[in-house]
């Protein structure tokens, strides 16, 4: 404690004899500190750093790599922080925050196998889904947004499907669709779980398998999604 209080008074001493000084050295620290905790933000924010861990090289990273995310004739790649962490400082940092938790998942070995991995993958899955349905998939419209798609050169169900949706969004529907609704296995397999539950819900609901299957005919008279 009286070291504690001498170097109070020795600073309080350096204020006041040269305040020019003190507040350059004050400057400097908080550039120094954003600097700092800019840095290690940015160095989180990279593909190397997401796929350091196996439980995501091994599993969900290995089917990225076979979808046009990765690779397409535009040499246009979207990396994981791209779908997976906003671009807006105030909500990056909050998901910072939030993925400490899959930190701790990672040392604790919750999905370090295969089969635990597949065990949990619906839940991890949903927990995605929701996230983006929460935020009108915010990361997808970084790249992908009805103002920037010229509807008319696209084809078949997709064209249908995404005239509707931009005519439901231009109108503000209390159920709005979002592009993770129709979207949930653009970068990732689906889980089986999943897969089945959403068979089930397009026999109920008469859904054209032209749909989901684009080598299969799809019903002129759909009407639904």
């Amino acid at each position: 404690m009286r070291h504690l209080r001498l170097s109070v008074s020795n600073l309080r001493r350096l204020v006041a004899r040269a305040p020019i000084v003190a507040l350059g050295v004050c400057f400097l620290a908080g550039i120094l500190f954003w600097g700092g905790f800019h840095w290690t933000l940015e160095l989180t924010n990279t593909e190397a750093f997401c796929i350091s861990c196996h439980e995501m090289k091994d599993n969900v990273y290995r089917e990225y790599r076979k979808t046009i995310h990765f690779s397409n004739p535009a040499g246009v790649r979207a990396t994981c922080p791209d779908c997976h962490v906003p671009k807006e400082w105030a909500f990056k940092v909050m998901r910072k925050i939030h993925a400490s938790n899959e930190l701790l998942q990672h040392f604790l070995g919750t999905v370090d196998t295969r089969e635990k991995f597949v065990a949990k993958r619906l839940s991890l899955a949903t927990q995605v889904w929701d996230t983006m349905r929460g935020n009108n998939s915010r990361e997808c419209r970084n790249c992908h947004d009805f103002s920037y798609m010229n509807l008319k050169a696209q084809k078949g169900a997709a064209a249908d499907k995404h005239r509707r949706a931009y005519d439901k969004h231009r109108q503000a529907f209390i159920e709005q669709r979002t592009c993770i609704d129709c979207h949930q296995g653009v970068a990732h397999s689906l889980p089986e779980e999943f897969l089945e539950q959403e068979h089930a819900r397009f026999e109920r609901d008469k859904v054209p398998c032209g749909d989901c299957h684009a080598d299969m005919a799809r019903a002129a008279s759909n009407d639904g999604w």
